[in-house]
């Protein structure tokens, strides 16, 4: 039950480390001084109020908008509040609920706790009553995004965020760039290819623009099966499909505030493509078998290693999407351009991982940074990642295979660089059996990044 207390000093309701106004109330009260009251202290501070005087209307505000809090009488007319709280909570409504009375007793507030109220209050109160209550709600679903967020990355989902190595003058343009736009709220499209740091310029981003403090949310979508990716990001109601026991929320609502980054945002379906387009222009989206709509501040951040523009133009893309996210496009240097930064990269990738892998570091020759240096690096930084985490567990440089990799490379001089990828990959699957898993671990790449560039080709692979 809640405890009366002294309002704290200042508005409990311009808590500077909630944004109140990304918040939505439904207020369902059969008494109209009690709504009005309600509504004029909260119309202010939140971003949307709505009034309803029973189930059955608050029940048709919910089918049509998004509600992140319920304050709830428990006396209506035809259905109590408690008895409609049991309700939505069977039916998966995930929100806080702030039940208010003016007759209860203990049973009453513990029945109502077990039904998933978020707090009780009894009436009369005072408005610091109810924003301190209203606060302790938003700072919950707070903690519970950033929760999410840290348990993506320590699954593996994230990248380490160590910043851009590297002082080639490239990457000094990259980064002049990057400080530039990350100030902006415009989306942005990061073009480059397999392993050059997309993700890493992505976070940069964010750590540099006015969302550093909110979650950043990166999103492979070569790695979600097509059928699943709209309940991944917009999220589902429960019952929306076969095997859809709970509601479950979005990534678009995990990175609520902050940065959501899609990353092979080229291998979206196009059914995909045309609700994200509408999500980007109207900010708002619809969950999986669900009739509201949802209200969505993110900042989008995009990144693919194909020609978007030549997809537009091959009908796999939409134009319209691709003009929406290349509001600032910004194209992420190959290493073969920057190969003076292999030096950095080097120190800084062997203390990481020796940390990790708990291992000493390995001295590295200048003959070996020749070699490093006169090599193709069609995976990029971290295909030269793997080649150090490799050599530290074998305790010494592949140098014989890095020779050969670079002969094969080499090839005749009228090879274009396509023609050389191509070679490459085709050895290195040939090297591992036809093993995509292991041929796509030892070149730095993606299985599907391997798997597409191989049905280009027309190879057959296992």
């Amino acid at each position: 039950m809640h405890r009366e207390t002294a309002a704290p000093a200042g508005d409990p309701g311009q808590s500077p480390e909630l944004n109140w106004h990304a918040h939505s109330v439904l207020i369902v009260d059969d008494e109209e001084g009690m709504r009005s009251f309600l509504e004029r202290a909260l119309k202010p501070r939140c971003g949307m109020v709505e009034v309803a005087a029973d189930v059955e209307s608050a029940t048709r505000l919910m089918a049509r908008l998004h509600f992140d809090l319920l304050i709830l009488d428990i006396a209506l007319p035809g259905k109590s509040g408690i008895e409609w709280l049991y309700e939505l909570r069977e039916h998966g409504f995930s929100g806080d609920v702030i039940l208010i009375t003016a007759f209860a007793d203990m049973e009453t507030a513990i029945t109502a706790l077990r039904g998933g109220a978020s707090d009780f209050i009894l009436k009369p109160f005072r408005v610091d009553q109810i924003l301190n209550a209203m606060k302790n709600c938003f700072h919950r679903a707070h903690l519970a995004r950033e929760n999410f967020v840290l348990r993506r990355e320590l699954a593996g989902f994230g990248a380490e965020v160590d910043g851009l190595v590297g002082s080639s003058a490239p990457m000094q343009q990259l980064r002049a760039l990057l400080r530039r736009v990350a100030q902006m709220p415009s989306t942005v499209l990061l073009l480059g290819e397999s392993g050059t740091g997309k993700e890493v310029a992505a976070r940069a981003l964010h750590q540099m623009s006015p969302r550093a403090q909110r979650p950043f949310v990166p999103v492979n979508c070569a790695a979600i099966a097509s059928e699943l990716i709209e309940s991944e990001l917009f999220g589902h109601v429960k019952g929306a499909f076969t095997g859809a026991a709970e509601s479950r929320n979005g990534l678009f609502y995990y990175a609520h505030g902050g940065t959501l980054f899609l990353d092979e945002i080229s291998e979206l379906p196009l059914t995909m493509q045309t609700r994200l387009l509408r999500v980007l222009e109207e900010r708002r989206l619809r969950p999986v078998g669900s009739e509201r709509e949802v209200p969505v501040d993110v900042r989008i951040i995009a990144a693919s290693n194909r020609d978007l523009a030549a997809q537009v133009g091959a009908g796999h893309f939409r134009q319209d999407l691709y003009f929406r996210l290349a509001v600032v496009d910004i194209l992420i240097p190959p290493l073969r351009v920057r190969s003076e930064d292999i030096p950095d990269l080097m120190c800084h990738f062997m203390g990481l991982l020796t940390t990790q892998l708990g291992l000493a570091p390995l001295p590295y020759p200048h003959s070996l940074m020749a070699r490093l240096a006169a090599y193709g690096w069609p995976g990029n930084v971290r295909e030269l990642r793997n080649f150090i985490e490799r050599s530290l567990i074998l305790g010494g440089f592949p140098v014989d295979g890095l020779t050969a990799r670079s002969e094969a490379l080499a090839g005749p001089p009228d090879l274009s660089l396509e023609e050389v990828e191509k070679r490459h990959i085709l050895r290195t699957l040939e090297a591992c059996g036809g093993n995509k898993s292991e041929a796509a671990r030892r070149l730095g790449i993606s299985r599907k990044t391997l798997e597409r560039k191989c049905a280009e080709w027309g190879a057959s692979v296992v």
